[in-house]
C-alpha cells in the first residue's frame, strides 16, 4: 500500500511517500481502508519529537510508528480476534496509527459508526479534536446552561467544536479569535466574537474559559474568572523551547489549582468509542459540525502540515483520497 514515512525526527521535508506492507489486524483491533485522515498540531510534534517530553511516548530517538497519522474516517476490510463491534464493509470513524496511508489499523475501542450526513473528510476532522473539545466542555469545565463561556481560539480546530459544544450545552458563549474568523465562529452559534487582535482578552468575567491558543499567562487568565470558575488548559502552541514548549503553562497549572478557588484544569483529553457516540449524536442532531478549511491528497501530506502549523486554519485541514 501507499504510505508517508518518516524514520527520523525532524521537519516535513523528511517525509516520504513510498511502499510499505499493508498491517494486520491484532487482537481488538480493525483495519480501515483510510478514505480521509485528519492532520492536527498534535501530528507536528510527533514528527518533530518536540517538544523532547513527545518522546517518552512516542520514541526516544526516532518515532516508534513509521507512519504518522491518527484521525481517520473509511471502510472496516478486516477484524481481528476479539472484534464483535464492526464488520467488513462497516463506515467507520475514529482514531488509530498511521492513517496517512491507504490502510491503518485502529483499536475497535476507539472506533464508532461514522456518523449519517457528514462526507468521509468532514467525519475524519471529528475524533481528535472533537473529543479534545468534549472532554473540555463537558468533563473538564462541567458546561451547564446558563454559564458564561469564553473560548480561546474559538475558529480552530478544538475551538470550533468547544464553541458548538458549549452551545448546546446551554451556555452563553464568547468566541475570540482572529479577524478572518469572526464570520465563521458566529456562524458555529458563538453569541459575541471578539477579535484578539483588538482585545487581546474581553474586559469580563466568564463562568468557564477554555483556552485552546496557548500563549497567555496564568495569571492574565485568573483575572478573567471568578473566584469559583474554571480554567481549562488545551495544548500549548505558542511557546518556544524544546523541552516542554507551552506544556510548562500546564504544569503550573497543576500545582497552583489546590491552593486557589479556581479550578485550573490542564486537560487530558481521552479517545473511546463512547466519546465518539456522543459527538455522532451533537452531529446528527445539527448541534455540530465538522468545519473542513482544506484538504490535501496523500503525496501533500508534507504541504498540509506546514499548513496546520502555520496557525491560522479555520476549523481542520483534512487529508483526502
Amino acid at each position: 500500500m501507499k504510505a508517508i514515512v518518516q524514520d527520523r525526527y525532524g521537519p516535513a521535508d523528511r517525509l516520504r511517500l513510498t511502499d510499505v506492507e499493508t498491517p494486520t489486524p491484532g487482537t481488538g483491533q480493525v483495519l480501515v481502508e483510510v478514505r480521509a485522515a485528519g492532520v492536527d498540531p498534535g501530528i507536528w510534534h510527533v514528527m518533530t519529537g518536540l517538544p523532547y517530553a513527545v518522546r517518552l511516548g512516542y520514541g526516544l530517538r526516532r518515532p516508534r510508528h513509521r507512519v504518522p497519522g491518527m484521525d481517520l474516517a473509511g471502510v472496516v476490510t478486516a477484524v481481528g480476534p476479539g472484534v464483535t463491534t464492526f464488520t467488513r464493509g462497516d463506515e467507520v470513524y475514529g482514531t488509530g496509527t498511521g492513517s496517512f496511508a491507504e490502510y491503518a489499523v485502529a483499536p475497535a475501542g476507539r472506533l464508532a459508526p461514522k456518523p449519517a450526513g457528514p462526507t468521509f473528510a468532514e467525519a475524519a476532522a471529528v475524533p481528535i479534536s472533537g473529543q479534545t473539545a468534549l472532554t473540555a466542555v463537558r468533563d473538564a469545565a462541567r458546561v451547564r446552561p446558563g454559564h458564561r463561556v469564553l473560548v480561546i481560539g474559538a475558529g480552530g480546530g478544538v475551538g470550533s467544536y468547544a464553541v458548538q459544544l458549549a452551545r448546546a450545552a446551554g451556555a452563553h458563549v464568547t468566541g475570540l479569535c482572529g479577524p478572518t474568523k469572526l464570520d465563521l465562529v458566529r456562524a458555529l452559534g458563538a453569541h459575541d466574537v471578539v477579535d484578539y487582535t483588538r482585545h487581546d482578552l474581553p474586559d469580563q468575567r466568564y463562568d468557564v474559559v477554555i483556552d485552546t491558543a496557548g500563549n497567555r499567562p496564568l495569571s492574565r487568565l485568573r483575572r478573567i474568572i471568578p473566584p469559583k470558575g474554571t480554567l481549562v488548559l488545551v495544548g500549548g502552541e505558542a511557546r518556544d523551547g524544546r523541552w516542554l514548549q507551552g506544556f510548562d503553562r500546564q504544569l503550573r497549572a497543576l500545582a497552583l489549582s489546590p491552593f486557589v478557588g479556581q479550578r485550573l484544569v490542564p486537560l487530558v483529553a481521552t479517545q473511546s468509542t463512547a466519546n465518539l457516540a456522543a459527538l455522532t449524536e451533537h452531529i446528527e442532531a445539527g448541534q455540530v459540525r465538522p468545519v473542513v478549511e482544506r484538504t490535501f491528497p496523500l503525496t501533500e501530506a508534507a504541504a498540509a502540515i506546514r499548513h496546520v502549523k502555520a496557525g491560522h486554519t479555520s476549523g481542520k485541514v483534512v487529508i483526502a483520497s
